[in-house]
């Protein structure tokens, strides 16, 4: 399966939310992972061998999503000195460039985003707002995000 497919693993990833940059480490720990673990696979056919497999994927995600805390920083920390203009207006930039990269986003993949991240709301409230199922809440913060990232790399490149 790994070898017909040698993506797989990482596409898997950054389905579940993982950067690009770190997806390839995700799917090789998942990987190494499966190899140590065959064992345990119950049956070879391709439908619970692709479940197994997005078994130790997701929870090879979970794992390395422990492992990283959000470092929280005050904003009062950010910028050491008040009357600095030169990083006011860099910070006021890069928030210009966030909100026009999340105006430019379909309604659809907007309102989830903004429900979601700004907001802090739970895939299940902005559900029940939007209804819509949580699965569908997460897909789209998701292909948000990436649609955002796209639009930053686009313009800066």
């Amino acid at each position: 399966m790994i070898g017909s497919d040698p993506q797989r693993l990482r596409r898997r990833a950054i389905s579940l939310g993982v950067r690009p940059d770190d997806a390839d480490d995700i799917a090789q720990t998942a990987a190494l992972r499966a190899w140590r673990s065959v064992d345990t696979l119950r049956s070879a056919d391709a439908g619970p061998l692709c479940a197994w497999l997005d078994t130790i994927a997701r929870n090879t995600v979970i794992d390395a999503q422990r492992g990283r805390r959000p470092v929280l920083v005050a904003l009062d920390d950010v910028i050491a000195d008040p009357n600095d203009v030169v990083a006011d207006v860099e910070i006021r930039a890069a928030l210009d460039e966030a909100l026009v990269h999340i105006n430019a986003l379909p309604d659809g993949l907007r309102v989830p985003f903004l429900l979601t991240v700004i907001e802090g709301r739970s895939a299940a409230e902005v559900a029940a707002i939007l209804h819509i199922s949580p699965v569908t809440v997460r897909q789209r913060v998701a292909r948000a995000r990436r649609a955002i990232a796209h639009l930053s790399l686009a313009r800066t490149a």
